[in-house]
């Protein structure tokens, strides 16, 4: 039984250090948030410092779903360079199989790039 609970040491001791880690990362800024006044914002503190003038509109203001949408597969065709590499470095390993199942796997994102190109998700306005 003793061996049993043992094992489950080093995920107890993984979840503690997450715990006090996660803790100090939400308490420790508030401490020093305390000791430094920044809890107590100011209109000096609150003032625009990037641009330099007052935003035109509400910064709440919701972003068109083609902007997502850009961003998605901005995302895919990323993660499809991601593949590109390790498959090409272990092409001599994996022989004509794994070359064959690349070829699909980028007809089919050719396909899908080409799909969403005459749907007109990557036009913007």
């Amino acid at each position: 039984m003793a061996s049993v609970a043992a094992g489950y040491l080093p995920i107890l001791l993984f979840l503690g250090v997450a715990i006090v880690l996660s803790a100090a990362f939400v308490v420790l800024p508030m401490i020093a948030a305390k000791f430094t006044g920044a809890d107590k914002p100011y209109p000096d503190k609150l003032a625009e410092y990037e641009c330099g003038f007052p935003a035109f509109e509400d910064s709440r203001a919701q972003f068109d779903v083609r902007f997502y949408l850009v961003a998605i597969l901005f995302i895919i065709f990323d993660l499809e360079a991601a593949f590109l590499y390790p498959w090409a470095v272990s092409l001599g390993a994996i022989g004509f199989a794994g070359w064959l199942a690349m070829m699909i796997f980028l007809v089919e994102l050719t396909l899908g790039f080409v799909y969403a190109w005459k749907k007109g998700a990557l036009e913007w306005e």
